[in-house]
């Protein structure tokens, strides 16, 4: 019997991860919608600001702004957005993977998330500063991190500025991404650039031609309000990365945790038959030698 009492104990054994995976799977399922809202809220604001800066950059000379100013690439500063905790199946590896990706000599790295300090110091990269936020940041909280790799870009320290995290696609799909924050380029405004020309074509002909300043009139003048939108374009492009990747998470936790409990069930499922088929045979036996001692004594 102590087969069958090896196998009650891995039973057991599974049906306690079982009870933490499933526990796990309604927490990520009741705080996922939460935040796949916050992360969608932002989408119509930022696309609309990157329209008014595709604007506002046509109307200025790039190199008037350091900002907008494109330089050769020495050293590059990167933002690193991670989880706090596991259990998110290959979210965070996946991420990793692509930022190892960048040359270790010339990158340096600010982590956001324990997961990211803990992989930046295993893999001996350069780590400039870390930030905690909470599960669901606020602008406010963001701005620290962002305004760190501001000062960082402007006193050259560092000549670009990208932001690997998660972008949230839907609850099964979460896409590792490297996305340029400084310099801001055409290249970072794609959304904008691609709204800004559908307005021009639906505003042709009218009194609010583009002919005649884009369909947009900035006040006090155009460089007055570049000055003043630039800043708020990056801090608030950080924070919406924030909150996909906080998007991300929650989702992939959820489906993670769901699929360890369904492999726990049908685990149960296999031991418990195995049991059985030990535990009939241990029968099945013990009649056999019942009865041949019998035929024995006669």
């Amino acid at each position: 019997m102590a087969n069958t009492r090896e196998i009650r104990r891995r039973i057991k054994s599974v049906k306690n991860t079982q009870q933490i995976t499933r526990a796990l799977q309604m927490v990520s399922a009741s705080k996922m919608p939460k935040a796949q809202a916050a992360a969608r809220a932002g989408r119509d604001y930022a696309t609309l600001l990157n329209r008014v800066l595709v604007s506002l950059r046509e109307r200025v000379d790039q190199d008037s702004h350091p900002l907008l100013q494109q330089r050769p690439v020495k050293k590059e500063l990167v933002i690193l957005v991670s989880t706090n905790k596991g259990l998110c199946g290959a979210l965070n590896t996946n991420l990793f993977r692509e930022t190892s990706r960048l040359e270790k000599g010339r990158t340096d790295f600010i982590s956001s998330g324990r997961k990211a300090a803990q992989y930046l110091a295993r893999t001996r990269r350069a780590m400039l500063a870390e930030f905690e936020v909470k599960e669901l940041p606020t602008l406010a909280e963001v701005r620290q991190i962002s305004r760190f790799a501001l000062d960082k870009f402007l006193s050259g320290e560092a000549d670009k500025v990208t932001v690997a995290y998660t972008r949230f696609v839907n609850t099964l799909t979460q896409k590792p991404t490297l996305q340029t924050l400084l310099p801001i380029s055409t290249d970072t405004l794609p959304e904008g650039a691609a709204e800004l020309a559908e307005d021009r074509k639906n505003l042709k002909g009218t009194s609010a031609d583009p002919e005649n300043g884009y369909g947009y009139l900035f006040v006090p003048d155009d460089r007055s309000v570049l000055d003043a939108i630039l800043p708020e374009y990056v801090h608030f492009q950080v924070y919406q990365m924030i909150l996909n990747a906080r998007a991300s998470e929650h989702s992939a936790r959820m489906v993670a945790m769901k699929n360890a409990t369904d492999n726990a069930k049908t685990l149960i499922k296999d031991l418990t038959l195995e049991y059985n088929k030990v535990r009939q045979a241990a029968i099945t036996t013990e009649l056999l030698e019942i009865t041949t001692a019998q035929m024995a004594v006669g």
